[in-house]
């Protein structure tokens, strides 16, 4: 399975950025390993990010995403792909690793 995280830095150490489609970087792990370090082209700019996100990782084969949180359009774009999400807040990269 392979999960990308919405963090605030580049590294396990960074907290978990509390928003999805803004978030500055996205890292995906599989085996809760880490394999690719994403910088968010959709982290500034207009409306829209949340299905540009998505459509991102989707074309990476991400299963889950974890980030602060969620909004209504991009909530709805994971459900379009089949994808599964999960909120969560104040953890770093490294914590979140542990739980899921």
């Amino acid at each position: 399975m392979k999960i990308a995280i919405a963090a605030e830095k580049d590294n396990l150490n960074s907290i978990v950025c509390p928003t999805a489609g803004r978030s500055p970087f996205y890292l995906i792990f599989e085996n809760k390993s880490l394999i690719k370090t994403i910088k968010n082209p959709f982290a500034v700019g207009g409306g829209g990010a949340g299905f540009g996100v998505i459509q991102m990782l989707a074309n990476e084969d991400v299963n889950l995403i974890v980030s602060g949180k969620f909004g209504a359009n991009m909530i709805t774009a994971l459900e379009q792909k089949n994808m599964t999400y999960k909120s969560v807040e104040n953890k770093t990269v490294e914590e979140v690793l542990t739980e899921v």
